[in-house]
């Protein structure tokens, strides 16, 4: 892969010399300006992994590679943590201020940025969030979802060239779940900026350019959505389900249909059903007639 933003070299990490590798031989090339998603279940190494990216956690073994700067020289570390910035979980534990653009102004006024290019940065990444209209609002009236978008405008207004995020969907309800990922999926517009996105949610997957699925430490699956998803009965013995969309052209399939089974949004699946319905029109399904 040319043009690697972050690189990693038979990366492995332990929290202690007496525990087993949480990440085990992990080499990673994630290309500049791509959308990649990493799925996999809880303990599968996907979160220890997204905090070497920025070099919260420094590697055991091997390294990590930020535009070819390691993270472990600690005379790089500010340049990587400007380079990728990180979103977590909890939106409450990165927000500081009592109103919602000091908030987001509070990472570039620390790295010495003009207050002029501060304000600029503020406004600009408040409404790539669509949060603009809320920039004197008190972070904590907020909804999970808008206090999540705030925290995401925080690490834009740094303007780093890839933004890491931790499960950023974890805490919230469906509604706070649909704001975020489409604030996620706006940040490839315009000034396609990379984004790694660590979930479990098989749906958060499904627009990323790039799918890697983590299990006990190592990489077990890698490709596009398209090319992953489709391997439903090896998700399966991983511990992890199909998107519901995949699931249910599987399930079909089951029944004596010949489905595609890479059709992975809505509108993609029902128009894959609609015509396999279509063909069968005034036919019987196997096992009895079309309901």
């Amino acid at each position: 892969m040319t043009d690697a933003i972050i690189k990693t070299e038979n990366l492995r990490f332990a929290y202690d010399a007496e525990s087993r590798n949480v990440l085990d031989g992990i080499d990673l090339e994630i290309a500049r300006g791509s959308f990649v998603a990493i799925l996999g279940h809880n303990g599968s190494g996907k979160s220890t992994l997204a905090k070497t990216f920025n070099g919260i956690l420094l590697p055991t073994e091997g390294r990590v590679l930020v535009n070819g700067s390691d993270t472990a020289d600690p005379e790089k570390l500010i340049d990587v943590r400007r380079t990728v910035g990180m979103v977590f979980q909890n939106p409450d534990n990165q927000i500081v201020a009592s109103v919602v653009e000091d908030d987001v102004a509070f990472a570039p006024e620390n790295l010495g940025v003009a207050p002029a290019e501060i304000r600029a940065r503020v406004d600009n990444a408040l409404r790539r969030v669509g949060m603009y209209d809320f920039r004197l609002h008190a972070p904590h009236l907020l909804s999970g979802g808008q206090k999540q978008r705030v925290a995401i405008a925080g690490v834009l207004a740094m303007e780093p060239e890839c933004i890491v995020m931790d499960e950023p969907t974890a805490m919230l309800d469906p509604i706070g779940r649909r704001e975020v990922l489409e604030a996620v999926r706006s940040l490839r517009r315009g000034r396609g900026m990379t984004v790694v996105l660590i979930t479990h949610h098989m749906e958060e997957c499904v627009y990323a350019d790039r799918l890697i699925v983590m299990s006990e430490g190592k990489i077990a699956m890698d490709g596009t959505p398209k090319e992953v998803f489709p391997r439903v009965e090896e998700l399966l013995s991983l511990g992890l389900a199909a998107p519901e969309t995949v699931a249910l052209l599987h399930s079909l399939n089951a029944r004596g249909f010949a489905l595609p089974l890479d059709a992975l949004s809505v509108n993609e699946c029902a128009d894959v059903i609609a015509k396999a319905l279509g063909r069968r029109e005034g036919s019987s399904l196997p096992g009895g007639k079309i309901q």
